[in-house]
């Protein structure tokens, strides 16, 4: 076993050189900022032109990102300023060049948090699934677990929450438990929802090892010989 990390040898590492120099020529002011890391080509984008570079990705001789791997939700609480809180990540894959590229469009908090509502909606990325309709899907998930909504959408919903469902559960101001359980109601004989009510006794923590710290049995567990039934009552 070596230490010595792994590395593809099949990457077109010269045509990644290549289009950071190239990009900027083409996406001009659009182009935030363009580096590479981790063997991708990563771009940051003016929101409102990112249906307009990835139509250049895609259709670019020197590009030809023509699929769309993936497209997620950022929240970077904690590491961004209010007005730059999420991203929209867009991953493309060029089978033609042997290359990927990750864009980054960034968008803040809409005016629904401003005013101290209770499901704030970030700022709308223009939505790109007329040019890559696996963005339909991929849109809706951010939407559902962020709150990213994307202007354009054909059909905007929730796609992995319930319809009633309060909140985006991946931002992360979002309590680990929820803020409602379903359960099963008898007397209505439905489906209902209350409250999380997890009431639970302060544990003590006192780092003892849990064979050393269990009662009744706790030598079998270095016992040198083979359990019967009567070992465990």
């Amino acid at each position: 076993m070596t230490a010595t990390p792994h590395y593809d040898v099949h990457l077109n590492r010269s045509g990644l050189q290549g289009l950071l120099a190239y990009l900027p020529t083409v996406l001009k002011s659009a182009l935030l900022s363009a580096t590479i890391a981790h063997d991708e080509l990563v771009l940051t984008v003016v929101r409102d032109e990112v249906a307009r570079v990835l139509q250049t990705l895609r259709d670019d001789r020197r590009c030809r990102f023509t699929q769309l791997m993936d497209v997620a939700g950022v929240d970077w609480l904690g590491h961004r300023p209010p007005a730059q809180r999420f991203a929209v990540a867009y991953h493309l894959l060029s089978l033609s060049q042997n290359l990927r590229v990750r864009m980054l469009v960034t968008t803040g908090e809409g005016p629904d948090f401003v005013a101290g509502l209770p499901n704030p909606l970030a700022e709308a990325v223009p939505t790109v699934t007329g040019l890559f309709p696996a963005a339909g899907w991929y849109e809706r998930e951010a939407y559902d677990l962020f709150g990213i909504p994307f202007a354009g959408h054909p059909d905007l919903r929730r796609i992995l929450t319930d319809y009633n469902f309060d909140g985006f559960p991946l931002r992360k101001d979002f309590p680990l438990e929820g803020r409602v359980e379903v359960y099963f109601d008898e007397a209505q004989q439905r489906v209902a929802y209350k409250p999380v009510d997890l009431p639970q006794a302060t544990r003590h923590f006192d780092r003892v090892s849990p064979w050393a710290g269990m009662t009744g049995n706790a030598g079998l567990a270095e016992a040198d010989k083979p359990f019967s039934r009567e070992d465990f009552k």
